[in-house]
């Protein structure tokens, strides 16, 4: 639920060790609507972080696992993070709407208050020369990313993942209720770095962001509190 524009903000916890994700945590809470745990953090310290995070007053969690497996693998790979007591998790779109509705099933078997529910489309590192090159899918970036989010939402996802240049196409194709989460978040002045689809906090939400998952504009920033209350301001402006 989004009740201030702090809500839309989730911060990225891309860190090797479970000292310095936890230091920034604290810093943040309350601050920010919560946290993302990624594969880096999660390999470096271990799946005792979920646990250690939330006892540092840390209750919304988006696991970023992007699981893409058989069915199966999935759907006990999400059964075991909703036991976790995270808030959101996610899998690639790309395996399949019968992977997604076994990762759907998982999570309201397993819990009463099942985590959100969300869908990976193209990465943000990817471009339309990358997508035709590497993966040889043809068309447009945002005619992908709207099939592959219909796709989602047919299963019974929540939402996707996505980058901030495809939320209309998003939006046109599954309506404004789908929930949209949005990496390639760069206030201005902050560089791309190997991101290449990517926007403003204001521009993201205007088009229609729920949650932006902010990294390095934070993380590496002199000061992540003050890189945090900006971007909060630059939200609350819209």
């Amino acid at each position: 639920m989004i009740n201030e524009p702090k809500d839309r903000v989730l911060v990225a916890l891309d860190f090797d060790t479970a000292d310095d994700a936890l230091a920034l945590a604290q810093q943040l809470a309350g601050k920010v609507g919560g946290v993302k745990v990624g594969l880096e953090l999660v390999n470096a310290a271990g799946f005792d972080i979920f646990a250690r995070l939330q006892d540092a007053g840390i209750d919304r969690i988006f696991y970023d696992a992007k699981f893409h497996d058989i069915p199966n693998t999935v759907a006990g790979a999400i059964r075991a993070a909703t036991k976790r007591g995270v808030w959101m998790v996610n899998v690639h779109t790309s395996g399949g709407k019968a992977m997604m509705e076994a990762a759907r099933d998982a999570a309201h078997a397993t819990s009463e208050t099942p985590p959100l529910l969300i869908g990976v489309t193209v990465l943000t590192s990817i471009d339309q020369l990358t997508l035709a090159s590497d993966l040889r899918v043809t068309g447009p970036v945002s005619k992908h990313v709207s099939h592959l989010a219909a796709l989602a939402q047919e299963a019974g996802l929540d939402g996707v993942v996505s980058s901030p240049l495809e939320l209309d196409a998003i939006r046109a194709t599954c309506g404004p209720d789908f929930v949209t989460v949005i990496p390639g978040i760069r206030p201005a002045g902050v560089g791309a770095q190997d991101q290449k689809r990517i926007a403003t906090p204001a521009t993201a939400v205007a088009a229609g962001a729920h949650y932006l998952v902010v990294g390095r504009a934070i993380t590496a920033a002199a000061d992540p509190v003050a890189a945090t209350d900006a971007i909060v301001a630059e939200i609350a402006a819209i």
